[in-house]
């Protein structure tokens, strides 16, 4: 399988970025040379990551009959301060309401991080990648 992106610059330090037909702004801020027009790179990786694994934990809940209410994954990543402002580490945290019993809930981010979740497979070997999972009302 091979995947391609194409990344257009726009203007300054704004690119358009196109994926499966999709497209998708990305720009810097006012102090780097941009325009703020849309995200930046390193919070798109993070959330890449969180979609790769939300949509892993969701399919394999479903397969168990599993109907969260609410889920939602926060990240937060450290990021060393000189360039290249490498991403030091991450931590991924689930959250989730309804009747998704802990232990199902808990195998599914399993499978997900250590079998299926691409990104995640291409992150870990460098870079320290946490997880907790909160119940939410």
């Amino acid at each position: 399988m091979e995947l391609e992106t194409s990344c257009r610059l726009v203007s300054g330090m704004a690119f358009e970025a196109e994926i499966n037909g999709h497209r998708l702004m990305m720009d810097a801020d006012s102090g780097a040379g941009g325009n703020d027009l849309g995200p930046r790179p390193k919070p798109l990786l993070l959330m890449s990551l969180a979609g790769c694994t939300g949509m892993d934990v969701i399919h394999i809940l479903h397969k168990m009959r599993i109907e969260p209410r609410y889920f939602n994954i926060i990240t937060r990543a450290q990021v060393q301060d000189d360039p290249p402002a490498k991403i030091k580490s991450i931590h991924l945290t689930y959250e989730v309401s309804g009747e998704v019993p802990m232990e199902n809930m808990e195998k599914a981010v399993k499978q997900s991080i250590e079998k299926y979740c691409g990104v995640y497979a291409t992150l870990a070997p460098s870079v320290k990648i946490t997880h907790d999972i909160q119940y939410k009302d």
